[in-house]
């Protein structure tokens, strides 16, 4: 017998969401008012903002409204809203764009956690390190070492 506190899965949802809910009782509804406020308040200034800009002035005036702003303002805010959006997208774009490195410099391939093998005096590059019979250590390859090995220049024998 499954304790009640523990959530059960069904077959039609066999995984437990996590984390898990808290019990029903101990759950706010608080969310679900705050939504509820927010769709209402959203959705009556919306038909306000649609009788302003709609409306002819006798109508606004005739239910008591005596002062509103100018109906420019009814195509200037949402042509402003757009504008504002783009902008912050430029801005955001343009700002990564600043703070990314040159594709020249070297931290846009390495960082300051790579472990570069060790390179020893008088030793022949990474020799002594690739013995057969040994687990090397882990590594980050040079990039110069990588190029090489994969776009080596070899004299054609023509």
């Amino acid at each position: 017998m499954a304790r009640r506190d523990s959530i059960l899965t069904t077959p039609t949802s066999p995984l437990a969401p996590f984390p898990p809910l808290p019990p029903p009782e101990l759950r706010s509804r608080a969310p679900e008012f705050y939504g509820f406020v927010a769709w209402t308040s959203t959705s009556l200034l919306f038909v306000v903002y649609l009788l302003w800009a709609i409306l002819p002035d006798e109508y606004i005036e005739w239910l008591g409204v005596t002062w509103y702003p100018s109906r420019e303002w009814a195509v200037l805010l949402p042509a402003y809203s757009v504008v504002v959006f783009l902008l912050a997208y430029f801005v955001y774009f343009a700002l990564a764009i600043y703070g990314a490195p040159s594709l020249l410099d070297t931290c846009t391939f390495t960082d300051s956690r790579s472990h570069y093998l060790p390179v020893c005096e008088g030793e022949q590059g990474y020799t002594p390190f690739a013995r057969p019979d040994a687990v090397p250590e882990l590594y980050d390859i040079p990039i110069g070492l990588v190029n090489r090995v994969l776009y080596h220049d070899e004299p054609s024998a023509d």
